[in-house]
């Protein structure tokens, strides 16, 4: 169990200048009734400085009612949260912004996000000029991406101008997502994982994707055995050395706990070497280059 309230997370800076904790907690799939615990628990027992939400989990009231609740400074949270694809386009995008705060019960959010990049560059680029208006305005203290895929990312280098501050995809042992890394670092884009620990049991949802195997995992488990460690453990610390963002979802009080408990060990060079053996690019989640979902017409 973590030393509850004392742990601290090391920052990374983002390219906006921005200070971002490594480690954070997700919520996606939490209901609303949960999050608000989940939110002041992680902050005020948990020791956490990091929370990812966004318009499409329908939970951002209950996040903000969390922060709210915490005994935690505003300026000591960063706070994400995400543009739904119903919602892109110029106009549209600033709008639900508005929204979102309003819900968040903020002034502003350290982080906000594109979810995805859907199939129509034209709406994407209008999009992306809204975002970088956001910014400007101070409201967002970053912007950036989600579900980038290179060439994605290159049509933002290409426009000119503001770049993302971070592209958040899924990405974990199984989809380690090396080509979106190696453009990322090439444009200081910081790149953060979802569902880092892969997902669920049942939780494939794409074209071409399965449910989540690794925290019962072979390789893995026999890593956490030697370290004292869980398999969430050691995936979370896998991120952490890989210079990766990383949110872990939870609304159970012990997991949130654990999950940020990770900082005193370190997986050496023969557990990265084997956890590297199960790269098999199979995803939990949909492809950006299928996914379509809420599109505008």
């Amino acid at each position: 169990m973590a030393s509850l309230g004392r742990v601290s997370t090391p920052n990374l800076t983002l390219n906006s200048g921005t200070t971002i904790p490594q480690l954070g907690l997700g919520v996606w799939q939490a209901a609303d009734s949960e999050t608000e615990h989940a939110v002041r628990y992680a902050l005020d027992e948990a020791g956490y400085r990091h929370i990812d939400t966004a318009a499409a989990y329908g939970n951002e009231e209950a996040v903000g009612r969390g922060i709210s609740t915490s005994s935690v400074a505003r300026e000591d949270i960063f706070v994400t949260t995400k543009l739904w694809n119903a919602d892109q386009g110029y106009e549209p995008a600033l709008k639900a912004f508005d929204v979102s705060l309003g819900k968040l019960g903020l002034d502003y959010v350290d982080l906000y996000l594109i979810h995805w990049p859907l199939q129509n560059d034209e709406r994407l680029l209008k999009t992306w000029d809204a975002l970088e208006k956001i910014a400007e305005t101070g409201r967002a203290k970053a912007v950036g991406v989600c579900n980038f895929e290179p060439r994605h990312l290159k049509l933002l280098v290409d426009r000119g101008g503001l770049l993302p501050a971070v592209d958040q995809v899924e990405l974990h042992p199984h989809l380690t997502q090396q080509a979106i890394r190696d453009v990322a670092a090439q444009h200081d884009i910081a790149v953060e994982s979802w569902s880092p620990l892969g997902g669920t049991s049942n939780s494939g949802w794409g074209t071409a994707s399965k449910p989540n195997t690794l925290l019962t995992d072979d390789v893995i488990t026999a890593i956490a055995d030697r370290h004292g460690k869980s398999a969430a453990q050691v995936l979370i610390r896998w991120h952490l050395q890989n210079g990766l963002i990383v949110i872990p979802k939870s609304v159970h009080d012990e997991r949130i706990a654990q999950n940020i408990d990770v900082f005193d060990f370190e997986l050496t060079a023969e557990d990265l070497g084997e956890i590297a053996t199960l790269d098999d690019g199979v995803r939990v989640g949909g492809h950006p280059d299928e996914l379509n979902i809420g599109a505008p017409d």
